[in-house]
């Protein structure tokens, strides 16, 4: 009994020197919102939470799936947005003097190390802002910011400065999916230029077959690079149609490779855009293993290569298109 009872007080005594676990709360204030206006936290396609605004004020206390983690803060509609990193914290939103989506956000050091680079670069032109951004990822190399910032600019910076950026980082910002894909691209990318050879892959097409670019030989092939989500690329589609339409009984094929997340939005896109050519994904996004080893930096774009494996233009389309196949075909 006694040691049953020394057992108890020593636990209570270890529980009562444990420091208590910091969690994540939002807590916000805006103005213009109706009561009962709904806002959800984001990440990416997964709901995390959602509250309803009474009196123009808000708040979110719920477990975050890791911290930190970059969210959008929304309406249903998207009326009002605001993207934000939160983290294991009390955090505070204020919206008062400003729109929703330049609301003030404080309780989380990663979304005020992002914020105080928004403002540094918000008017500097684009290269200018890029070069701050390479400055900010060489200062914070432990910062999963700057992961998030090389995830998105590799392809634009090239594999070589890439690198060069990715091996500063500490080893745990190297894990995170950021650096994850990071480290893909690094991995994968051959960035084919035109003269050059191909580089041949293979993925899945809407069936789930595994289907490789080398598939199509003595082909002239259109290595094309979309998605359901792209404007542009959905705009062309009618006339990328046509010219296969025209060139098919030539020789030309089109190897289309899509960069959605969802699966029922891709397939509906060609269903919709009346696609007839080979299709593949592996649901990536932007993190397509094609795109990363072509090194895309932004769709629509595509690789003309000649029935001898030769890459002879790229992004190429509309008349520029036809010009060229007609070049090569007849």
């Amino acid at each position: 009994m006694k040691k049953l009872i020394l057992g108890i007080i020593t636990l209570l005594i270890i529980s009562c020197n444990e420091t208590p676990k910091v969690k994540f709360s939002l807590t916000g204030i805006t103005r213009g919102l109706e009561n009962g206006t709904v806002l959800y936290l984001y990440n990416k396609e997964i709901q995390i939470d959602s509250a309803v605004v009474e009196n123009n004020s808000f708040s979110f206390k719920t477990n975050l799936p890791k911290s930190p983690i970059q969210v959008v803060l929304r309406t249903k509609n998207f009326s009002n947005y605001r993207f934000l990193w939160v983290e294991n914290n009390p955090m505070f939103f204020d919206a008062t003097q400003m729109d929703f989506r330049n609301a003030v956000v404080v309780g989380s050091v990663e979304e005020n190390l992002s914020q105080t680079l928004s403002k540094e670069t918000d008017s500097l032109s684009r290269d200018e802002r890029l070069k701050k951004d390479i400055e900010f990822i060489k200062k914070h190399p432990k910062s999963i910011h700057s992961a998030y910032i090389l995830s998105i600019y590799s392809t634009t910076w090239g594999k070589e400065k890439t690198k060069e950026l990715y091996d500063n980082f500490s080893t745990e910002n190297k894990n995170t999916e950021y650096g994850k894909n990071i480290a893909k691209y690094i991995e994968l990318n051959k960035n084919p230029k035109i003269g050059g050879s191909y580089v041949d892959f293979e993925m899945e097409d809407i069936n789930g077959k595994i289907r490789k670019l080398s598939d199509l030989k003595d082909k002239l092939v259109l290595l094309e690079f979309w998605s359901s989500t792209c404007v542009p690329c959905r705009k062309e589609n009618p006339n990328l149609v046509k010219t296969y339409k025209k060139f098919k009984p030539k020789g030309f094929e089109i190897f289309a490779v899509s960069q959605d997340i969802k699966k029922e939005s891709w397939l509906k896109a060609i269903e919709k855009d009346k696609l007839p050519w080979l299709q593949v994904s592996d649901l990536q996004g932007r993190d397509n293993s094609a795109s990363l080893i072509y090194g895309i930096n932004g769709i629509p774009d595509n690789f003309l290569i000649d029935r001898k494996g030769t890459i002879v233009g790229r992004n190429l389309r509309g008349e520029k298109l036809n010009e060229k196949l007609n070049e090569l075909l007849n």
